[in-house]
């Protein structure tokens, strides 16, 4: 099994970035987002390296940087713009295999990439294991098995739920439906900083170190 880690989220603003930054920190990986789109709000390249303490990660270039605010296959489409898989992997082929790697995704699973393949094909291409980023909110438990179920259909391997926010019931159900391990829960903040991305980061690192 490679090192390579995939964050993905049951929909778009459940808290990948900065799941991402914690995972990365806890692990001292290195860190890619290989398409990002809405490059007026800045990168989540940028953001990450601004929330890392560690001077180990490496925080890699995107493949694709897209102005519009949209999933990756209309953004492209905007533009000009064809998203081309081989690009992407031949990329990820170039980064040293023993370091940890934490991809971060573009919404969710079912997100287009380009005209003819999506997130989760994405993902299945790289060989990674998948972290899943999910919040309690209304419809949770629905995005949440739905992400589950089809990341398990297609037989990518998953090494647990990341949670945001505060605790919540739905959240041990989705565990037990799912059958996939609660890693840990990133709590809410009003503000997002190092020491904060830090802290989190020391609480999900154990059980990151058994699961992945």
């Amino acid at each position: 099994m490679n090192n390579r880690i995939f964050i993905t989220g049951t929909g778009t603003g459940v808290g990948k970035t900065v799941t991402s930054a914690c995972v990365t920190e806890a692990l001292k990986a290195d860190y890619w987002k290989p398409v990002q789109t809405g490059l007026a709000e800045g990168t989540d390249t940028n953001t990450i390296r601004s929330l890392l303490s560690n001077n180990i990660s490496q925080c890699h270039q995107e493949v694709y940087a897209l102005k519009e605010p949209a999933s990756p296959h209309l953004a492209a489409r905007l533009e000009g713009v064809t998203i081309q898989p081989q690009d992407i992997l031949a990329k990820l082929a170039s980064f040293d295999v023993n370091r940890p790697l934490v991809i971060e995704g573009a919404g969710g699973l079912m997100v287009p990439i380009n005209e003819d393949i999506f997130t989760i094909d994405l993902i299945k291409s790289m060989e990674a294991r998948v972290i899943i980023a999910a919040r309690n909110y209304l419809g949770s438990i629905n995005h949440a098995m739905l992400t589950a179920k089809m990341l398990q259909y297609a037989g990518i391997p998953v090494a647990g739920w990341i949670f945001g926010g505060d605790w919540h019931s739905n959240e041990e159900d989705i565990i037990r439906w799912s059958g996939i391990p609660r890693i840990g829960r990133i709590k809410e903040a009003e503000t997002v900083g190092k020491a904060f991305i830090y802290e989190q980061a020391q609480l999900l690192t154990p059980a990151l170190n058994q699961l992945i």
